[in-house]
C-alpha cells in the first residue's frame, strides 16, 4: 500500500479511537464537529485544487506514493483524510484543555 495511503489511513484511525474510546470527547457525534469539517473542506477544496490540478501541478504527488484516486478539483483523496484527523486532533485537545481548570482558580482555592 502506498506510504501516502497507509498514513491517512492510520492517521483517521488513532484520531477516532481517541475521540471515542481513549479521551471519550464524542466528537464525531456532535454537529460542530461536522460544522469544522465542512469550513475547513470550504477552505481547502478550493486551494488544494489549485495546488494540485493535473494540468499545472504547482505540488505533484508522486504516483507511487498514493492511491491515485483524485477528487474535488484533481486532490488527492488523501488529503482529505488528513484533514479530517487534523480537525478530530485538534479539537480534541482544544476540548481535553477546555475541561482543566483555569490556573488562577487552582491558585487561589489552594
Amino acid at each position: 500500500m502506498p506510504e501516502y495511503t497507509l498514513l491517512t489511513l492510520v492517521a483517521i484511525v488513532v484520531v477516532v479511537v481517541l475521540d471515542l474510546a481513549v479521551v471519550r470527547t464524542r466528537l464525531l457525534a456532535t454537529l460542530g464537529f461536522w460544522l469544522a469539517l465542512a469550513i475547513m473542506w470550504g477552505f481547502q477544496i478550493p486551494v488544494d485544487g489549485w495546488l494540485t490540478r493535473l494540468d499545472a501541478a504547482i505540488v505533484r504527488y508522486d504516483e507511487q506514493h498514493f492511491s491515485g484516486v483524485r477528487i474535488f478539483l484533481d486532490s488527492p483523496i488523501e488529503d482529505f483524510g488528513f484533514g479530517f484527523a487534523m480537525i478530530l486532533a485538534t479539537l480534541m485537545v482544544w476540548t481535553v484543555l477546555g475541561r482543566r481548570e483555569p490556573m488562577t482558580e487552582r491558585s487561589t482555592t489552594t
